[in-house]
């Protein structure tokens, strides 16, 4: 009987594997140092893909690439909410309206707020 080798590397998806007992299972490593928050955004659009796109999710897990998959996203969707607050905002909330009358302005900043998180949630986290 031909005696099984202790660590195969498959060309088809680059994986290496490593026997124990009688199967092989993937050699996955911790990837580096990675220490960035994933946040919300990253948080939301991992339980998206768990529901959604698990291909996608398995293979970012099983190359160790998630984490920094997920931070990226998370800081590209917060810098996009800030600029899409800001650009909102220009359209009439100004800080004389915040010191004339705050409740307008706290009304009118939570409504934008809530337009911009949602357009993140459209572009970059359900997709």
């Amino acid at each position: 009987m031909n005696k099984l080798k202790s660590r195969i590397h498959d060309e088809a998806n680059g994986l290496d594997y490593i026997l124990v007992g009688d199967y092989y299972i993937p050699a996955i490593e911790l990837p580096g140092n990675d220490d960035r928050p994933i946040g919300k955004w990253g948080q939301m659009h991992r339980a998206y893909l768990e529901k959604a796109n698990l291909l996608l999710l398995n293979h970012l897990t099983l190359t160790g690439k998630l984490h920094s998959y997920l931070a990226n996203l998370d800081e590209q969707a917060r810098e996009h909410c800030r600029m899409l607050i800001r650009q909102m905002a220009a359209e009439g909330v100004t800080e004389d309206l915040e010191r004339r009358a705050q409740w307008e302005w706290v009304r009118a900043m939570n409504s934008i707020v809530n337009r911009a998180e949602e357009i993140i949630r459209r572009e970059m986290i359900y997709v």
